[in-house]
């Protein structure tokens, strides 16, 4: 165990301050046995610590580990089970109770008086020594000197550590005495006894001087004696003297204590009087409004500058004196409270004569604004209101100086605002739009056939005529199968560049008119109402406001229920002013998709347009929601132009009568792709027009083939091969880049079907010699030799020969001459294919003579026979032809 013990020491204890004072090695009670050693330790430094340690053998090699630590302070009971018979177990209660079994019961009872002798000495709080024998008890200190290592400092082990404290180390003078003595006898050392014996003699015969000394001084000690009892005499005088001067200071004292608490009440009235100066000096500084002030919140003119002016600073005081903090008390004083309440009278006076103020000048607003629209009425303008705005600015201040304070009435000026401004802006958009109109549709004549008429300088239209006019427009359709459009738009041919570009400047003008009004209005909204618009996210209306006009909802108390920010409130208020801008917009929209449906193409590029400049403005505003809304629109009736030219293509109808050419529909579309790229170029929706195009083209290619299968007076190639070479020069002409691909199918398409009519139509002119060589080629095709053809009896020399002289030079050229008449009366003129389409003929032709004679040298060798005419013949036959016609 010692050996455990000072590996312990070494290994675990030393390295951490710690010295090892009992140790026991257990096990847990009623477990499989694990043995371990719980270890009594104090810290080498102080305040010194006292902890029971568990120290327990590695799984790993021979070395111990520190598993768990508890200090003595948490140690509430030692139950040894047992104050009488041995018994190795024993429990500690700290937070939980640990059971524990001994090796030893010696070893148990050495560690238990250990664990006793710490708490006796180190902790306050005394531990419960439970079924311990008392026996144990008044043995402890022997044992706990016995369980403390030797070597080591044994100041822990209880009454040593008193006597170490009563040893005094003896100091230079006694050791150098004790030197020279042990010096003087040198047998010291070897006869102690001897040398105790002299120092004891030495001893008594000091002793006996010292009497004699003492005996000797007896006269000394009796004058002493007597000096003392003659101080003891002076002192009883010095008593006397001091008694009367203390009774003679009585009375000043008395005085000066009157004296001192005079001065303290002094001091004390001093203070309060200071205190109450300052608090007198900080209410009147900041409750007292100047008579200025006051009469200008009473009587201020509100209509000249430097009445708001004074009003202004007015206001700004009295929003300062009624705001003023308070100190503790003050709300008690009746000064205070006249004075809170004279200020009351004055906001609620002076919000009373402001309110009342920025009404009329509202109402007087809305009759001067209209005396200036009949003027405007005549141009495509709108009026201005930047003087109406810069005089209203003046009042600003006072706006915020309401808000703050009395928001019931701020709110009340904003709903009469709203009010009396929304039927202004109204009266002046639609005179402004009806004017709009008016120009698109150009003289008063026409105008009325759009459900537009004018009087006396007063312009009127109704959406109902507008509507009667879609109905009519939908319901007759022009009797020309070659027609896209509807009877109620005036046919794309009849528009001619100008009136596009005329309406394209009048829209563009309207846009113009309206996006600096109403961010003009949105601005001054901001300023005169301060409404911060750069505070919150995007949002829509919330629930709480009016269905009516968007503003917000009261409770009974009259206090605003919030909206969810001052952005959403400029958005309310502005959709309530300009609630007529949308409609009227949409109308008027919808008046240039009647006028001509290829104007929806220049609508799309200018709103987009002017949508993308208001949404890097600002995208929850107003204005970009509204043109955003109005954008949908356009959008639709431009995908509606979209479908009707489709549909439309899908109805065209031809002529039995008469040849094909270049269908309308292909025309329509050349128009429509010209039109489209002049406007849509640099556009910022060029996306749509894309898309638009690959629907277009590919309804095109479908009913053109459509068309030319349902021909009879034109051959189907002709039809296809005439149509499809005007797309592909549209497409080369343009150069649209989403349509390389049918560009390239065009062009194809226009290739094989120009094959294809060459190769049926050149089977004409020589019919009976194409015949005689197709059943020369059958008989090939059989297994006949070639050189062996010869010899069938239908195509011998002889029937060779018979079948050329048929087709001599004269009847070659006459056969040409008729299969150009023939082409030319398949052939459109606008086109003008008829020199490609021939001289594709004169090509083809040359070749088939080229392959006739080979299967002549091949199929008859020898023979001598030959066409009456040669290729040099064919190319003076195809030019004079030509020429001749």
């Amino acid at each position: 165990m010692t050996a455990i013990k000072h590996a312990l020491q070494r290994d675990i204890f030393t390295p951490n301050d710690e010295r090892l004072l009992s140790i026991v090695n257990v096990c847990k009670a009623g477990k499989k046995k694990k043995n371990c050693f719980l270890c009594a330790t104090v810290t080498t430094e102080r305040p010194v610590q006292v902890k029971v340690v568990k120290v327990k053998k590695s799984d790993k090699g021979d070395f111990y580990k520190r598993q768990i630590a508890w200090a003595l302070r948490d140690l509430a009971v030692v139950d040894a089970k047992d104050a009488i018979k041995e018994n190795p177990e024993f429990d500690l209660h700290f937070e939980k109770i640990y059971k524990w079994v001994a090796s030893s019961t010696a070893e148990k009872n050495a560690f238990i008086s250990c664990i006793w002798k710490l708490n006796q000495r180190y902790l306050r709080k005394k531990i419960d020594f439970v079924n311990v024998s008392s026996q144990l008890l008044e043995e402890l200190p022997k044992v706990a000197e016995e369980s403390v290592p030797s070597g080591e400092n044994q100041s822990v082990a209880g009454g040593d550590e008193e006597a170490v404290d009563e040893y005094q180390e003896l100091n230079a003078r006694e050791e150098q005495d004790i030197e020279i003595m042990m010096e003087g006898c040198e047998y010291a050392i070897s006869n102690a006894e001897a040398f105790a014996e002299k120092l004891s003699r030495e001893l008594q015969v000091l002793d006996g001087a010292n009497i004699q000394s003492i005996m000797a001084s007896e006269k000394q000690v009796n004058i002493l004696m007597q000096l003392l009892d003659e101080a003891l005499k002076e002192v009883d005088q010095i008593e006397l003297k001091l008694s009367s001067y203390e009774e003679m200071l009585q009375s000043v004292k008395e005085q000066m204590d009157q004296i001192s608490e005079s001065n303290h009440l002094i001091h004390l009235s001093n203070t309060n009087i200071v205190k109450l100066l300052s608090e007198i000096e900080f209410l009147v500084n900041h409750m007292d409004l100047a008579k200025g002030h006051i009469k200008a919140l009473q009587e201020g003119d509100l209509a000249s500058s430097k009445g708001i002016e004074a009003c202004t600073n007015a206001a700004d005081a009295l929003l300062q004196c009624m705001n003023v903090a308070l100190r503790p008390g003050h709300d008690m004083l009746l000064a205070v409270k006249q004075q809170q309440q004279c200020f009351s009278d004055l906001r609620e006076h002076f919000a009373r004569r402001l309110a009342n103020h920025l009404n009329n000048v509202f109402v007087q607003q809305g009759h001067d604004q209209s005396s200036t629209l009949a003027q405007h009425s005549i141009e495509l303008t709108l009026p201005n209101h930047h003087p109406f705005h810069r005089d209203l600015l003046r009042y600003a201040k006072l706006m915020e100086w309401l808000k703050s304070t009395d928001y019931a009435k701020y709110e009340g000026l904003t709903k009469n605002y709203m009010d009396y401004l929304s039927r202004l802006y109204e009266r002046e958009i639609k005179d402004f739009f009806e004017v709009a109109k008016i120009k698109m549709t150009g003289t008063t004549k026409e105008s009325k056939k759009f459900g537009l008429h004018g009087s006396s300088g007063k312009l009127t239209g109704s959406t109902s005529s507008l509507n009667k006019l879609s109905v009519q427009s939908s319901g007759s359709r022009r009797s020309q199968s070659s027609s896209l459009l509807d009877m109620g738009n005036m046919s794309a041919s009849d528009l001619d560049v100008a009136d596009r570009t005329k309406f394209d400047k009048i829209f563009e003008q309207v846009l113009s008119e309206l996006e600096p009004l109403c961010l003009a209005e949105q601005d001054f909204i901001s300023k005169f109402f301060k409404l911060q618009q750069h505070q919150s996210m995007p949002g829509t209306m919330t629930e709480a406001e009016d269905l009516d006009g968007g503003t917000p909802r009261q409770h009974n108390s009259g206090v605003p229920l919030p909206v969810s920010s001052e952005k959403d409130m400029i958005r309310q208020m502005m959709t309530k002013i300009f609630r007529c801008i949308e409609p009227e917009l949409n109308n008027l929209i919808a008046l240039g998709d009647k006028i001509d449906s290829f104007n929806s193409l220049y609508m799309l590029v200018k709103m987009s347009h002017h949508v993308w400049t208001a949404q890097n403005v600002d995208p929850a505003s107003f204005l970009s929601t509204t043109l955003g809304n109005v954008l949908v629109t356009v959008k639709r009736n431009f995908d509606k132009c979209i479908s009707n030219q489709i549909r439309q293509m899908e109805e065209v109808k031809i002529s039995k009568k008469s040849k094909v050419g270049i269908l309308p529909f292909v025309a329509e579309f050349e128009e429509f792709a010209g039109l489209a790229e002049s406007i849509f170029k640099n556009a910022e929706r060029r996306g749509d027009l894309d898309k638009a195009y690959t629907k277009l083209i590919r309804g095109v290619f479908v009913n053109v083939e459509k068309v030319a299968n349902e021909s009879q007076k034109t051959p189907r190639d002709v039809v296809m091969m005439e149509n499809f070479h005007h797309i592909f020069a549209t497409l080369s002409r343009l150069k649209i880049s989403c349509l390389e691909a049918e560009k390239k199918e065009a062009k194809q398409k226009y290739t094989d079907h120009l094959q294809s009519y060459v190769i049926y139509s050149l089977g004409q002119p020589l019919e009976k010699l194409n015949h005689f060589f197709e059943g020369v080629e059958a008989r090939v095709a059989q297994g006949i030799r070639e050189e062996e053809v010869s010899y069938q009896l239908a195509f011998n020399k002889q029937e060779l020969r018979k079948v050329i002289k048929e087709y001599p030079g004269k009847e070659v050229k006459k056969g040409l001459d008729n299969l150009y008449k023939k082409v030319d009366k398949h052939l459109c003129e606008e086109e003008n294919l008829l020199q490609v389409v021939w001289h594709s003929m004169q090509d083809e032709f040359i070749r088939q003579y080229k392959h006739f004679e080979g299967l002549i040298a091949r199929c008859y060798p020898g023979s001598g026979v030959t066409m009456e005419f040669t290729i040099q013949d064919i190319l003076d036959y195809c030019s004079s032809i030509a020429q001749s016609h």
